[in-house]
């Protein structure tokens, strides 16, 4: 699973980014300044950095360039700081991509991915039963064919892979889903979309074995 550290200060934008990004698959760490981020850095494995600009303790260019001289990990720039100084000053220390605030998700979740094909961090593609999940790719396949989910069945299955073991109510899987179709999702769709993903990757959806209904609680991953 590709491994994100998120350096921001903001506790609104990190809980908010933190919920979306781990939503799409991804392993997602934070870090509110420059000291606690290199040390993260220095201590674990990340596959990409998310910074900041302006940070409670140091700031957002020193950070990139420490990574940059002692690291090869791709860093995208998110802050508000949208003039061409910070820009230019960014693209210098050796910075992958430039994002302004305010973002959509979506459009950062694709500046990820294409970064980490840009620079080859790839990632790791997890199994779930025999299907085969690559989170940077965005694609699941089974005994080596596509399955070509659809976004809705794509986004189920994510939300379901990060949460191996978890119960999840169907209120928790509606609010995990709605946004990615544009409208509110509403409880008769969620079966249409589960009943749609077991055919695709059960081989008896009759009788599954990677999503499992627990009565009366949810459904269950394992």
């Amino acid at each position: 699973m590709t491994k994100i550290l998120l350096v921001e200060d903001d506790n609104s934008i990190v809980t908010n980014l933190t919920e979306f990004l781990t939503a799409e698959g991804f392993d997602v760490k934070n870090a509110a300044g420059q000291t606690e981020a290199l040390q993260l850095v220095e201590n674990e494995k990340f596959d990409l950095v998310l910074l900041d600009v302006s940070l409670a303790d140091g700031n957002g260019f020193a950070v990139c360039s420490a990574i940059k001289s002692d690291y090869d990990i791709p860093v995208i720039f998110l802050t508000a700081s949208g003039d061409e100084y910070s820009t230019v000053t960014g693209f210098e220390l050796g910075a992958d991509d430039y994002i302004a605030k305010p973002f959509r998700p979506r459009v950062l979740v694709s500046r990820i991915k294409n970064i980490l094909r840009l620079t080859g961090n790839t990632g790791t593609v997890t199994l779930l039963g025999d299907v085969l999940v690559d989170t940077v790719k965005g694609t699941a396949s089974k005994n080596g064919k596509d399955l070509y989910l659809s976004a809705l069945e794509y986004r189920l299955l994510l939300v379901f892979l990060n949460n191996r073991g978890v119960v999840l109510t169907r209120t928790q899987l509606l609010e995990s889903i709605w946004d990615i179709a544009g409208e509110f999702v509403n409880d008769n769709t969620l079966t249409v979309y589960i009943k749609r993903l077991r055919e695709k990757i059960e081989d008896d959806p009759q009788n599954p074995v990677i999503i499992k209904t627990v009565r009366g609680l949810g459904y269950r991953v394992d």
